[in-house]
């Protein structure tokens, strides 16, 4: 950028705005992309950015207020827009540009626009997006690694400008808008979400934000794990959202765990209210067998079960739901209701021979797909050497319910695997169980056709029952 034009920047604040001034600004934008120029520019090409900046806060004022020509007002957003540019490219990993920029009064100026912009009446045209999406931006680049700058943004902005930024009918604006909050949330500011309302709305609108947009930008999700981190805010936002609502907290939830890294584990005092609220919500998901459109609350139920299956797989959370009140209990008598109502008539519940995920509805017309199959993987999850809860499956008379559903079962894929692994963890070093087991086995062996189609069979051996491979010459004709 030449002394020429950056004395046109001042020329820029005191004349009448023209079209050779946005030449001038494009120009300066362009300058301060490169890198070299950017740590060494002039501070006095800085603070005329400011000044222009200024400058197009005044004449902003003066578009919301008038009824100005369009041509004048398209010319203002697109200088509006280019400055913000400029400004946004200065403070790319420059801590130097930031604090001029910050001393400058730049955020104060820029929230005050982006203010501004939300109330004009041309807020559809191209020109009107632009300027905002570049001034957001430009408060994204400043806070980046400059805690001075957060705290004025934070202070000047939220939670009311960042509330109606959510709101815009425009992803790459409201992307943006999540970079910036993601950028400045920290313990602290977290805390302000759950005890401030105003605030809490934020979070909540973010949250829905990855129901509503169709491609979800990744700085929309980001956000939302500062909020998973912090467990009070959780529970906050879950008590204050409709059915609907909680069911994208939950599937958000469920998503972070299913990434397995060690930054996507949620704290154990949110695991535990989320077992809570499977404990106090379950009975809904007995619904689906009487109507299979199934409704938020059901749906909120089995994701419920299977963010449960997933923590309890992990060791630093399962310890702490193993010793959950009542969530063995809750899950034991689930899997009784449910096995019962399948039994009863024919339902999503119901032991199926349909292999085939190519019928009406599709998934949607399967519900409860694997539903039994997760609370068994559960409960074997939360006997995992834990003779407590061992011994509370043998009082529910759990262990006879879990042979029951070795069945192979459309509906529940992989069932009888999962009971096999329930079983083996429900046995393990305890005495009072295995002995169970074996007297079941004396009272004559269950139809073992299924087990014998999978080429194993059953053999007591030392008072103790053993899986074995069957031989070539015990296979029925066929089997092959």
């Amino acid at each position: 950028m030449s002394s020429l034009e950056s004395v046109k920047l001042e020329e820029l604040c005191a004349d009448r705005l023209a079209l050779q001034h946005l030449a001038v600004l494009q120009a300066a934008a362009k300058a301060l992309r490169d890198e070299q120029f950017r740590f060494s520019v002039e501070v006095d090409v800085l603070e005329r950015l400011s000044a222009v900046l200024s400058r197009l806060s005044e004449e902003i004022q003066v578009l919301s207020e008038e009824n100005q020509e369009q041509q004048s007002a398209l010319l203002c957003l697109q200088l509006t827009a280019e400055c913000f540019r400029a400004q946004r490219n200065a403070c790319v990993q420059c801590s130097r540009n930031q604090c001029i920029l910050r001393d400058q009064g730049c955020i104060q100026v820029s929230l005050e626009i982006l203010r501004k912009l939300l109330k004009l009446a041309s807020g559809a045209s191209d020109y009107f997006f632009d300027a905002l999406r570049c001034g957001i931006q430009f408060l994204g680049n400043i806070a980046v690694g400059n805690q001075l700058c957060k705290t004025d943004i934070w202070d000047h902005g939220f939670p009311h400008i960042f509330s109606d930024l959510l709101d815009l009918p425009d992803e790459k604006a409201v992307a943006y808008t999540c970079m910036v909050l993601h950028t400045c949330l920290d313990e602290n500011r977290i805390e302000q979400l759950r005890t401030e309302p105003q605030q809490l709305k934020v979070a909540l609108k973010v949250t829905e934000l990855c129901r509503t947009l169709p491609d979800v930008d990744w700085t929309v999700l980001i956000v939302t794990r500062h909020f998973f981190r912090s467990s009070e805010l959780t529970q906050r936002m879950y008590t204050e959202m409709n059915d609907q609502e909680r069911l994208t907290l939950l599937d958000l939830v469920s998503a972070q765990l299913g990434e397995g890294k060690e930054d996507c584990l949620v704290p154990l005092r949110t695991a535990q209210f989320l077992a809570t609220c499977f404990q106090h919500s379950c009975k809904d998901v007995l619904a689906l067998s009487s109507d299979v459109s199934a409704d938020d609350q059901a749906l909120a139920v089995i994701v419920l079960l299977d963010i449960l299956c997933e923590m309890t797989s992990d060791q630093k959370t399962f310890m702490a739901l193993q010793d959950h009140p009542d969530l063995l209990r809750t899950t034991v008598e689930l899997l009784k209701e449910v096995h019962l109502l399948g039994k009863a008539s024919k339902n999503v519940f119901s032991v199926a021979q349909e292999f085939t995920f190519t019928g009406p509805g599709g998934a949607c017309a399967r519900p409860a797909l694997s539903f039994k199959a997760h609370l068994i993987r559960l409960i074997g999850n939360l006997c995992h050497s834990h003779t407590t809860n061992q011994d509370q499956v043998r009082e529910l008379d759990g262990i006879a319910l879990i042979l029951d559903n070795c069945s192979i079962d459309s509906n529940n894929p992989f069932i009888s695997q999962w009971a096999v692994f329930a079983i083996r963890n429900i046995l393990e070093h305890n005495l009072e169980n295995q002995k169970l087991v074996q007297g079941l086995r004396r009272q004559g062996v269950a139809d073992d056709s299924m087990l014998r189609e999978m080429g194993f069979r059953v053999e007591e051996r030392d008072g103790s029952l053993l899986l074995r491979p069957l031989k070539k010459e015990e296979e029925e004709p066929g089997e092959r």
